[in-house]
């Protein structure tokens, strides 16, 4: 293998310290970067990650762009980027939907809002010091352009691999074959001997991704249509439980990775082959809770 991949980690309630002893494994293990989601407060976790790690690479994956000040982020962003010379990528993005409504957000459109942001944190530089690479959440072509005038790479999430290079089109040659260009993917992990056991715990971690319209589209564009028409027409009818199951296995095989050690090996490095420099692996387990997931993962790459 050519590089360990990285990983995304999130500090929950309860387990915060034990997440951080758990980062500091993933170091040692050789793992390429940890990235915290905004799950569980990926800027705080990150914080701590420039103290209680060393050389390895991490970042916010992503941090919601409406939650906070530009100002008030580009004081953190620069602040953990100077402690930890350098390690700290600043992930962003616009969330989704429902978290906007439970949060009472009031948002643009996506684009103007992200290149109003990022502006907005450029401009407070002077004050807050050197800012970290800037990488935008992207998902279909606009975001991913935006990313390649206004940031220093970009990320997503649960990516089709089939259709990744068709994504990258929307980048300039350059910032494709450039290796300090972060082109980064978060992808469903599940390592378990039985692929239908792993399979399972992927339809069921991925059900409120397909509900959402943005990843809709996306996946109908990758070539998934009559999965995400069948799952449309589910949400129509109220049927949501039948969700998972027209979760196609061709279409976990180019989202997810499952199976064994070695199937999940070989799936990374497809991933490198599709374009993708900074692989993000999401552990979940069939047998437990995250800590289970990442001692499976652990083991996968020892």
């Amino acid at each position: 293998m050519t590089q360990k991949p990285a990983v995304s980690l999130a500090a929950m309630p309860t387990r915060r310290q034990a997440t951080l002893e758990l980062a500091r494994r993933i170091e040692q293990e050789g793992f390429s970067g940890i990235y915290s989601t905004s799950v569980a407060d990926g800027m705080g976790t990150c914080e701590a990650l420039a103290f209680v790690t060393h050389e390895i690479p991490f970042g916010t994956s992503i941090a919601n762009i409406y939650t906070r000040h530009p100002f008030d982020y580009a004081q953190s962003a620069a602040f953990i980027h100077e402690i930890s010379n350098g390690r700290f990528r600043f992930g962003i993005g616009v969330s989704h939907g429902p978290m906007h409504q439970r949060l009472g957000l009031q948002v643009g459109k996506p684009l103007s809002d992200i290149r109003k942001f990022v502006q907005e944190l450029n401009t407070a530089a002077p004050q807050a010091g050197p800012l970290p690479p800037i990488v935008l959440a992207t998902l279909r072509k606009p975001m991913v352009k935006l990313a390649g005038e206004i940031a220093q790479g970009g990320v997503w999430a649960n990516a089709a691999r089939s259709h990744m290079q068709e994504s990258l089109q929307a980048l300039p040659a350059e910032k494709r074959q450039d290796k300090n260009f972060i082109i980064a993917n978060m992808v469903p992990t599940c390592v378990a001997e039985d692929k239908t056991t792993a399979a399972a715990v992927h339809r069921r971690t991925l059900s409120n991704y397909v509900r959402l319209p943005n990843y809709q589209q996306y996946w109908i564009e990758a070539g998934f249509a009559e999965e995400m028409h069948a799952i449309q027409q589910a949400i129509a009818k109220k049927e949501d439980d039948k969700i998972p199951q027209l979760l196609s296995d061709r279409w976990l095989q180019q989202v997810t990775l499952y199976g064994t050690a070695s199937d999940v090996r070989e799936g990374v490095e497809a991933w490198y082959d599709a374009g993708v420099n900074t692989l993000i692996l999401v552990p979940s387990s069939a047998h437990g809770n995250q800590m289970v997931a990442f001692e499976e993962l652990i083991a996968a790459f020892h």
